[in-house]
């Protein structure tokens, strides 16, 4: 089963809002998830960067592969890889 780290869409059409999800890959962008560790809000000015560091370091050290997206946001949040 390969783990990825990766961004669930959410939110109205042109207002985007984004949950930072640990999911199987071969599952859909806004399908089934296996926890969910935060959330990145685009619409604020400055944008909007939630992620529970404790969680985000426990999927990395397991083994989640984020997306580059998500790499920038856990970098931007202080969760080094």
């Amino acid at each position: 089963m390969a783990v990825k780290m990766r961004l669930k869409r959410m939110g109205q059409k042109k207002a985007p809002f984004y949950r930072v999800i640990v999911a199987d890959s071969r599952f859909p962008r806004d399908g089934r998830f296996i926890e969910e560790i935060g959330y990145y809000d685009p619409t604020k000015d400055p944008s909007v960067i939630k992620i529970d560091e404790e969680k985000a370091k426990k999927w990395l050290a397991n083994g989640a592969q984020p997306t580059e997206t998500v790499a920038k946001i856990l970098k931007i949040a202080g969760v080094e890889k």
